[in-house]
C-alpha cells in the first residue's frame, strides 16, 4: 500500500473530534483500517507497516482526537460487537 492509499483511510474513515475528546487506540484504528480495506477490496499493510506510516502522517497512537466515520466505521463496529441488533 502507497503512501497515498493511506492517506485516503486517513481521509475516508477518520474525522477530527473537535472536542478532543475520542482517542482511537492502535488496536481500534488497525481494525478500522481493516475494515476500510475490506470495502475498498484492498489487501491491508501488516500491523507494523501501518504503525510506521501512522507516524509518518504524524498520527501518534493513541490518537487523540480521532475518531471513525463513514461506512468503515459502521463495519468496523458491527464486526466488533456481533450482538448489537
Amino acid at each position: 500500500m502507497t503512501v497515498s492509499q493511506f492517506r485516503r483511510f486517513l481521509a475516508e474513515a477518520t474525522t477530527r473530534d473537535p472536542d478532543n475528546t475520542c482517542a482511537l487506540g492502535e488496536d481500534q484504528l488497525y481494525g478500522l483500517y481493516i475494515s476500510w480495506c475490506l470495502l475498498e477490496n484492498r489487501t491491508p499493510a501488516t500491523e507494523a507497516e501501518f504503525r510506521v506510516a501512522m507516524r509518518e502522517h504524524h498520527i501518534h497512537l493513541p490518537a487523540r482526537g480521532l475518531r471513525g466515520t463513514g461506512p468503515a466505521a459502521k463495519d468496523y463496529i458491527l464486526a466488533s460487537y456481533p450482538d448489537l441488533p
